[in-house]
């Protein structure tokens, strides 16, 4: 089950490839058949679920083409109160 979920403005990408590589988790991809309005491949997310939330992928951005969303760790239950 995915800790994290990516959203990218796709529109905005230009391509650059930075993202997929310092990607931990190597879900993210270039796209191949695909162009934005820009006319270039933009990056596409290759598996939901395996995205950690890290945010690397929106530090790395030069465009700020991510929205990075974590859900929260829900608590501990104490047993034996």
């Amino acid at each position: 089950m995915a800790r994290g979920m990516v959203v990218i403005d796709v529109d905005r990408c230009k391509g650059c490839g930075l993202c997929t590589h310092v990607c931990p988790s190597n879900i993210l991809a270039l796209s191949s058949d695909t162009l934005n309005a820009r006319g270039y491949h933009p990056v596409m997310v290759t598996d939901a679920e395996a995205c950690t939330g890290c945010a690397i992928c929106a530090t790395i951005c030069p465009d700020v083409v991510f929205t990075v969303y974590r859900r929260r760790r829900e608590a501990r239950q104490t047993v034996g109160a």
